[in-house]
């Protein structure tokens, strides 16, 4: 089989053809000499005919993938209005943050005038203050975090309350009252089952003692029943009144992550082609940003199932249901990318170790099986397009047939192909378990 030179067409394709498909696979980086897109220019043809995606094909792939999950979130240099008036305009005009914000607002708003209006003019408490302050705090982030905050908060206040009584029952000096009813409050506030509410528990016995309240029996009882109206108005708003769902950030996070994987893939199948011990220090700096879109996704997934629980509008598109399954295989193939990134460096480092650079052709071989798994990791962020697997299937099985019956590429040499090898095979078996 004979080699194609640079510069020559493809055997069986006519040389306008040839030029045209060229141009359009050319990516960005591919329109300057000397640079990265040069050198992948340059480098040596795939030995084995495979399904492997191209870089126009990896440009067009991109395309697609930003229209199938929509804008991935606002950047420093995306052009958007930053002006009050425009933040507004995009919290009316398109789903995301914005508008959450913007109806968690209004929700508050409404859960704090309604607890004040019900708590003057229906009960007719005096000095109803902590039931709006309730309220507007217990319109949270997800519908679970405001039903367990709500039993939290009445806990505590209702322990802050107690301590009050009885250190005005049993202290005479409202300062000293004062100084004992915060310092037990903030100790009896740090049990783990007040969780983020038990700062309520030293606050409300300070409020009640300053107040000078802590004698009067009815008093205290005005501030239980505020707190717990007041806090009951704020679960039944965010409850009832468009509950918060956080699916966007699910299509967010597994575009960006599945960008970054295949980023960082492409990276990895560039330095083991053009085998330059250089762009190691890149590798490492594309690794730590990979690791922190890692941290993100798994905290955008745990943001996502928690906003679920309890909510009405669970089955919506917009719970992220959909992109759930997606985002968990990217989460798990970072620990096998880690290790076929481990195992590069390594080997490229070239110390007195026993795992050695693989020979040219099984570096060629290794390159195009990270650029075909690049292509396959951006599909899995896109729910419903296919994931092509066959082309990795096929180098992985080329490499591994190698590592078992070259014998004359040496021990060390095996060894580091067998270091770069395992790592890939889990990536294959990961997108296949997808």
């Amino acid at each position: 089989m004979t080699e194609q030179r640079d510069g020559e067409p493809a055997a069986g394709v006519a040389p306008a053809e040839d030029e045209r498909l060229r141009r359009s696979d050319a990516g960005p980086d591919e329109t300057t000499s000397g640079g990265a897109g040069a050198a992948r220019r340059t480098g040596p043809a795939p030995r084995t005919p495979t399904a492997e995606p191209t870089p126009g094909r990896r440009l067009r792939f991109k395309r697609q993938l930003t229209v199938a999950l929509g804008s991935s979130g606002p950047t420093p240099d995306d052009g958007r209005d930053r002006t009050p008036l425009g933040w507004f305009a995009r919290a009316l005009r398109v789903p995301g943050r914005e508008r959450r914000i913007l109806v968690q607002s209004a929700k508050a708003t409404l859960a704090a005038t309604g607890a004040w209006l019900l708590a003057t003019l229906v009960l007719r408490l005096p000095q109803p203050f902590l039931a709006p302050y309730a309220a507007v705090f217990l319109v949270e982030a997800t519908v679970y975090r405001s039903l367990r905050g709500w039993v939290q908060q009445v806990g505590s206040v209702a322990t802050g309350v107690l301590l009050a009584a009885l250190a005005g029952q049993l202290i005479p000096w409202q300062a000293v009252a004062l100084a004992v009813v915060v310092f037990a409050g903030l100790l009896a506030g740090s049990w783990w089952r007040f969780g983020e509410s038990g700062v309520w528990v030293g606050v409300t016995g300070m409020l009640v003692v300053s107040y000078g309240t802590a004698a009067e029996p009815v008093l205290l009882g005005d501030r239980l029943l505020e707190t717990a109206l007041g806090a009951a108005i704020g679960v039944a708003v965010n409850t009832l009144i468009f509950p918060p769902l956080y699916g966007e950030r699910l299509v967010t996070a597994a575009g960006r992550l599945a960008t970054a994987l295949a980023d960082l893939l492409e990276a990895t199948s560039d330095l083991v082609r053009h085998d330059e011990p250089d762009g190691v220090d890149s590798l490492l700096s594309r690794t730590n940003d990979v690791r922190s879109q890692v941290l993100a996704a798994e905290d955008a997934a745990g943001l996502t199932r928690e906003g679920r629980r309890l909510n009405l509008r669970r089955g919506r598109p917009g719970a992220g249901a959909r992109h759930e399954r997606p985002l968990r295989t990217l989460i798990a193939l970072w620990s096998p990318l880690s290790q076929l990134v481990a195992a590069v460096r390594t080997t490229s480092e070239r110390q007195e170790h026993p795992f050695a650079y693989p020979w040219p052709d099984a570096r060629d071989a290794l390159a195009d099986l990270m650029h075909c798994l690049a292509g396959a990791v951006q599909s899995v962020a896109a729910v419903g397009e296919p994931v092509e697997l066959d082309g990795c299937r096929a180098l992985l099985h080329r490499l591994e047939q190698r590592l078992v019956t070259a014998e004359d590429d040496g021990v060390p040499a095996r060894l580091g192909l067998g270091a770069m090898i395992l790592p890939a095979r889990l990536l294959v078996e990961k997108l296949e378990d997808r």
